[in-house]
């Protein structure tokens, strides 16, 4: 009458599956755009307990500082010119990154806080207000 027949999966083809992975790995290979700039101020990284990785890299503005340079991205100028080279980068950005700027402030540990200070102020007004500190991760005893 009625009988039971055992219906097997058919086994997965897997032949294709390294052409699809090269592909998309050729892909993300040729979209992405490492930026990195090239660090002529030098700055030791000061250390802290409670560090958090900044995770949004669009419309991130690298500051380093020490006390004798300040570098933006790829261009080292001094507390005067800061606010123009901040508003050069926020008007090479599109509208959204411009909106959600975030300035990656990296300072020498031996700069004096007047200076960062003083940095602070210049970013306040030229509209930077979202301001990330960086430094390395040490653990607390």
């Amino acid at each position: 009458m009625f009988r039971r027949q055992s219906h097997e999966l058919p086994g997965l083809n897997l032949a294709s599956m390294p052409d699809l992975i090269f592909t998309v790995l050729f892909f993300f290979m040729i979209v992405t755009h490492m930026r990195h700039d090239n660090v002529q101020v030098r700055y030791e990284v000061p250390a802290g307990t409670e560090v958090q990785k900044l995770e949004q890299k669009t419309g991130v503005i690298n500051v380093y500082v020490n006390a004798q340079a300040i570098q933006v991205n790829g261009h080292v100028t001094d507390l005067a010119h800061l606010a123009e080279h901040i508003k050069a980068e926020r008007s090479s950005m599109s509208a959204e990154n411009a909106e959600r700027l975030t300035v990656s402030l990296k300072a020498d540990k031996h700069t004096p806080m007047g200076v960062i200070a003083d940095v602070k102020e210049t970013l306040q007004q030229s509209f930077a207000l979202r301001i990330n500190y960086s430094g390395t991760e040490t653990r607390a005893e």
